[in-house]
């Protein structure tokens, strides 16, 4: 299995370790020019994986099989441009972790299991669709904290995986570890008072709206061209649906767990 980073913003990429990602994963110019050509249809479709309903895009059904993951806040939609140019030679999934996009979101509060939304679950998630779904070893193809979830899934189940291309991958800059000593007692002080009080959902709310999801994107986003009013109702929507609030804040008060940095030989 190999391991590819690349920059969005610099369009740069550069192998990490292990054995190199076969040729037909660098995507080439030749796969982008088959824009010109006619684009395949994409399927929705739901999978159930412990009783939630995950929701997950496919199309194609020739070539090696990728599975898009997406980023903190996103949803497979985030691949909108990808998936159909992709599939003219793959087969291309693209999936909603649970909690995010249209998949379900169960309460974290009312799940026997506090540390539901973790890693650990999401990439448990990832491995159990390649085996029921995709019934192939795909490539993971991640983006944002999607990095650290297919990270986490090689790690559990490395035989699953050919590869992983990681775009732009969260280094977790609010992990406890990257604190200095004497602010983690206050960051956990304000970790519970978003979790636990009114005062999170006042906060979700200030951000749940097209002018911070705009703005957020744009600070992400090298060409601010592509963020676009389809792009943020895209991202937007799912995050209005109910339980959206209460797994943003789960999330954001998780500063334990992996770090990209701990999945590499030392």
């Amino acid at each position: 299995m190999g391991v590819v980073l690349a920059s969005t913003s610099t369009g740069l990429s550069f192998p990490r370790y292990s054995s190199p990602i076969p040729n037909k994963f660098h995507f080439s110019h030749q796969t982008v020019c088959k824009l010109n050509s006619a684009e395949l249809q994409v399927q929705t479709r739901v999978w159930n994986w412990r009783g939630y309903s995950i929701r997950y895009q496919h199309a194609g059904n020739n070539g090696p099989a990728l599975l898009l993951v997406h980023g903190f806040g996103a949803n497979s939609d985030h691949w909108r441009n990808n998936i159909s140019v992709l599939a003219q030679s793959h087969q291309v999934y693209s999936i909603d972790l649970i909690g995010y996009g249209y998949s379900d979101k169960p309460n974290p509060r009312q799940i026997r299991d506090r540390s539901f939304y973790t890693f650990e679950t999401w990439a448990s998630q990832l491995n159990e669709f390649c085996l029921d779904v995709i019934k192939d070893e795909p490539f993971f193809i991640c983006n944002s904290i999607g990095g650290v979830v297919g990270l986490q899934a090689a790690v559990l189940a490395p035989h699953i995986c050919r590869g992983i291309l990681l775009l732009n991958i969260s280094l977790r800059m609010l992990h406890i570890t990257k604190q200095p000593w004497y602010g983690r007692p206050f960051i956990r002080s304000f970790q519970r008072l978003l979790r636990d009080t009114a005062v999170g959902k006042f906060f979700y709310k200030a951000v749940a709206t097209k002018e911070s999801v705009k703005n957020i994107l744009c600070q992400c986003y090298y060409d601010t061209s592509k963020v676009t009013d389809e792009l943020v109702q895209l991202i937007l929507g799912p995050g209005l649906e109910p339980g959206a609030a209460d797994v943003f804040l789960e999330f954001i008060c998780y500063s334990g767990g992996p770090l990209p940095e701990d999945y590499y030989p030392k």
